[in-house]
Parts: C-alpha cells; sequence; structure tokens
C-alpha cells in the first residue's frame, strides 16, 4: 500500500470498515424442497439480506473447490481451502485418482515400503470410510490398491470398515458390502485371500476428530488392532442384527463388530503387518494415525498393546506436524493465502468457532497449516463443543461465537474476522428435519445481533455458507405415498452469498464460487488482491 494512503486503526485506508466474515456451515440456497429445512425456517434476518442486496449466490461443489467432477459434493474442507486461498487446487478424490490414473501412486516409495515389509507371511490392512460418498474415501480407491497388491505378491489383505450413513444414504452399507465381496470373491484364489475383518459406524469409532471424543478412537483401536469387538460370522450379520434391534438406525452409528471364526477374530493386527488408512480427507484421519504412530509420548488411551507395522495413509494429513510419516499421495501444496496477504498489510485477524469446525477457520483456512502466519496479527479462539449428538442440541455454541465476535469488534484491534457456525452441517448430519430447522434459526438470531454490532462498531459483513446440507434433509421421492427416507450428506446446492452494511459495490455477472471470495475481501478492504487468486465479485462504483 502506498505510503501517502493514510491509515486507520485497523491499518486499512482511512474510511474503509474493517470486515467480519461469516460462515454458515452446510447452508445451501435453493428452492428445491426435500426436506428443505433452510426453505421452511423462520429466518427474516438471512432473508432480508437476500432481498435488499448486494445478493448471489456461489458454487460450492465440484470442479469450483478442486473435486473431479459436478457430481461431487462440496465439504468443508475443501472448500475453506478455496475461501482461504483464493484458488482451486486438485483436491482429495482428485489427487487420489490422478495418482491411480498415471500408475504414480504405485513407484512412490512408501507404496515400495509398504509392500516389502509385509512380504509374503504378513496381513496387508486396510482401514477406511466405506462408501463411494467421495468426501473421505471411495471404494474404488479400495479395490485399486487391494488388486495391485495382489499382483504384487501379497497373500494376505485384511480390510476394516467404517460405515458411513453420512455423505451417502443413511441405510446403504449394506450395497457397499455386498460390492466390495463381490469384489473380494473376484480376486481371491488359493495364493490370494482377501476378507472384511472389523468395521462399526463412523460417529461411534475411529473417525473422531479434533480431539473431541478420543473414546471414538480408542474403540477403533480395540476393534481393527486387537479384534476385541461383538463377534460375527461377515459385515452382513452384524449390519443386520443392528438394524433387528434398532430398524431405523443409521449406518453412522452401527455398533462396532469383528469377522471371527471359532471365537477368535480373523485379523488382529500384528508384528510384521503393514496398514494402510485409505481415507483422503485429513480432520478425521489425524487421530487414529497419531495412535499408530505415537511412542511413549501417546498418552490419548491406554493402547494395550501397539504392534510393530508399517503404517501409511492415503495423503499426508497434516503437513506441519508430518502426519502420518508415510503417505501414498502427495497433497496440494497450498501458497499465496488471504491471511498472508493480509498480514503483508499489517492487518490483524481474528478467528473463532466451536470445536467442530475451529480447524477449518484455522487450519483448512489458512492451507492446511497448524501454525498461525503471525504469532503478532494472528488470534484464534476455539469455543469446546458439546459432546452431544446435536440433533439433541441444534443450537450448539452459536450464542457463545456470536458473544466473541462482538467483543473481538469492540475491541478495535481486528480489520478482518471470521467464524464458522456449524449448525446447518452438524445437524443437518444427523438426519433431522426438525433439528435442522432450529439449527438454522438459530444462526438466523445471531445474524440480527451480529448486524447490529457491526453497525455500533462500524464493521460491514460477508455472510456465505461452505456447502449445503439442511436445504436437503429428505431423499427424493418418486411419489407422495414414498415413504420418508433421512437425508444426511452434503448437498450440490449453491450457497447464499451477501453483503451487509457496505455502500457502492454490485456484484459481477458471471459464474463464481468459493474461491472467488478472497478478492472479494481485498476489494473490499481496499488492498490488491494477490495476482494468483481468482478474480473478485464485486465493482466498485
Amino acid at each position: 500500500m502506498s505510503k501517502e494512503i493514510k491509515l486507520n486503526r485497523f491499518h486499512l485506508a482511512e474510511g474503509v470498515k474493517p470486515l467480519l466474515l461469516v460462515v454458515m456451515d452446510g447452508v445451501g440456497w435453493t428452492t428445491q424442497d426435500h426436506g428443505n429445512a433452510v426453505l421452511h425456517a423462520n429466518i427474516p434476518t438471512l432473508r432480508a439480506l437476500a432481498e435488499k442486496g448486494p445478493f448471489r449466490t456461489l458454487k460450492a461443489h465440484g470442479t469450483a473447490v478442486g473435486l473431479p467432477g459436478d457430481g461431487d459434493m462440496g465439504n468443508s474442507e475443501v472448500g475453506h481451502n478455496a475461501l482461504g486461498s483464493g484458488q482451486i487446487y486438485a483436491q482429495g478424490a482428485k489427487l487420489v485418482n490422478l495418482s491411480l490414473e498415471d500408475g504414480s501412486i504405485f513407484q512412490s516409495d512408501c507404496w515400495k515400503q509398504l509392500i516389502a515389509h509385509v512380504g509374503a507371511k504378513g496381513t496387508l490392512h486396510f482401514l477406511g470410510l466405506l462408501s463411494d460418498g467421495n468426501v473421505h474415501s471411495h471404494i474404488k480407491h479400495l479395490e485399486a490398491l487391494m488388486k495391485q497388491a495382489k499382483q504384487e505378491g501379497v497373500k494376505r489383505v485384511a480390510v476394516h470398515i467404517l460405515l458411513d450413513g453420512r455423505d451417502v444414504g443413511a441405510q446403504t452399507s449394506l450395497t457397499y458390502v455386498d460390492e466390495l465381496e463381490a469384489f473380494m470373491a473376484e480376486i481371491n484364489d488359493e495364493a490370494f485371500s482377501s476378507f472384511i475383518a472389523s468395521g462399526g459406524g463412523r460417529m461411534l469409532i475411529t473417525m473422531d476428530r479434533y480431539e473431541a471424543d478420543w473414546g471414538m478412537v480408542e474403540k477403533g483401536w480395540h476393534t481393527h488392532v486387537l479384534g476385541e469387538a461383538p463377534q460375527f460370522a461377515s459385515a452382513r450379520e452384524a449390519i443386520l442384527a443392528a438394524r433387528e434391534a434398532d430398524p431405523e438406525i443409521s449406518d453412522q452409528y452401527l455398533p462396532a463388530f469383528v469377522v471371527a471364526r471359532d471365537g477368535k477374530a480373523l485379523a488382529p493386527v500384528n508384528d510384521g503387518d503393514s496398514f494402510v488408512l485409505f481415507n483422503f480427507r485429513g480432520d478425521r484421519a489425524l487421530e487414529i494415525s497419531r495412535a499408530f504412530e505415537g511412542g511413549p509420548e501417546f498418552k490419548a488411551f491406554d493402547r494395550i498393546r501397539v504392534p510393530d507395522v508399517f503404517y501409511a495413509g492415503m495423503l499426508e494429513y497434516d503437513g506441519d506436524l508430518h502426519i502420518p510419516k508415510h503417505y501414498l499421495v502427495s497433497p496440494p501444496k497450498i501458497r499465496y493465502t488471504l491471511s498472508e496477504q493480509l498480514i503483508a498489510h499489517g492487518i490483524a485477524e481474528y478467528a473463532v468457532s466451536e470445536t467442530q469446525k475451529y480447524g477449518h477457520v484455522t487450519y483448512f483456512w489458512n492451507g492446511n497449516r497448524l501454525e498461525k502466519f503471525s504469532e503478532e496479527l494472528e488470534d484464534w479462539e476455539e469455543i469446546p463443543s458439546d459432546l452431544v449428538t446435536f440433533d439433541k442440541k441444534p443450537w450448539m455454541k452459536a450464542y457463545e461465537i456470536t458473544e466473541k465476535l462482538i467483543a473481538a469488534m469492540e475491541q478495535g484491534k481486528y480489520g478482518f474476522i471470521r467464524c464458522n457456525f456449524p449448525n446447518g452441517d452438524m445437524v443437518g448430519h444427523t438426519g433431522s428435519y426438525d433439528a435442522a430447522v432450529i439449527a438454522i434459526e438459530t444462526v438466523d438470531l445471531c445474524l440480527a445481533r451480529l448486524e447490529a454490532a457491526c453497525d455500533a462498531a462500524g464493521y460491514s459483513m460477508m455472510v456465505l455458507a461452505d456447502h449445503g446440507n439442511c436445504d436437503e434433509m429428505e431423499m427424493p421421492r418418486k411419489n407422495d405415498s414414498d415413504p420418508i427416507v433421512p437425508k444426511t450428506s452434503h448437498t450440490l446446492a449453491p450457497v447464499p452469498f451477501a453483503l451487509y452494511g457496505v455502500e457502492g459495490v454490485s456484484f459481477r455477472e458471471g459464474d463464481f464460487g468459493l474461491a472467488n471470495v478472497a478478492a472479494t475481501v481485498a476489494d473490499l478492504l481496499r488492498i490488491e488482491p494477490n495476482e494468483h487468486w481468482e478474480p473478485s465479485t464485486i465493482e466498485i462504483k
């Protein structure tokens, strides 16, 4: 910024307002009505923003956030990467797809070490979410890895399945179990054996994130590694038994199980085995990775027995802490983030959310980086999430987040403030329509308070979402007489994008996505956007 420009206390050009950016997680904006909690909720604040403008929608899925195709739902991780970097990077599934297509994944040192370590006598274990949701994993990735392992001489493969019901239909697990069983029957022969060894619902075992509930990971460890869980003759038998006990149970909450013969688990993890976590998304992969790789310093739970295995992830889930030590596909190297650009101009930033989305406004926003770019200019605050299923408390910590935001604005220190209200996403994942309505209405009440606080503190506000979810709480039905089936996954809906307290600005015509937000923020703060960013959505009159 030119030295001739007079700066205010926020280190912005004189007369330029500081900015509050609000991410309403999981709130799509569409008139399609398959249990659309957003459409039917009482949300006068958000509707007024849409009516008065400036308002438009943004694309938040598929190619707009670096995923393979426009049939791929967006998610919070890739969404916040795009928001925070202003760029579109090949992400998750797309990275893995490219590596499988050109064969580079099997030429990596990591893959070669996995195969060498297991040899002809050990077991190669695969753990991951069994679905084609393409948010955390894809069943076709697992099948490709298993097929290659056989070709390279591995004799025994055990698969530990985490059941979805969240990124796909709530009771679709048998579809994927049947597909995997058919695939294994096709490749198995006298010299090669593959089978399902253990499993359980993703929200009960293994896939905790942000250290919200290490007990989930402990259950997963006992199930997959120690082979200690209720025993069944097959995964199908375990799933059917759980559904007999509770016909409405979602796959994500299915109890842990091991497949056993004669009272013994088929494949506990032993010394000399190799182990692959085939999930590509990082947030719910970090803790189980730490359990495998942690030494005596690991105190999250008593692992009882830590086998000597070669452990690898599909990706490096944390680039700063290098978790895991070995991984099959390198993650995108994200540079030129919005945070870096603001810091270069001396603009102080504040980020806040509750535990469930705290990493999204910090780690993912800053380009998959755990550390701050500047201890002096970046302040982050985490509000601990409650350990409840969020349909039981759909307001979550929205009130507390709002209080922190108001206090931050009143300090008169921060030129840019960002937050995430997780309600629309976390409650949407429960499949409860009534709770989702309460969730979005709660966020709307908070927006009303924030408008008043922005007026009082002299801030402008940007309101948007990172992907859809609670806008579609039911699976589409062919006929009104068909039973209502809850939908728990993300959606392909565009997301709302509104500006408040901004004058002399209009949205440009064109197709824009989340990656266009960083340059828009820069324009509102009257600093130059980074040359690597996608263009701004606004024109300043």
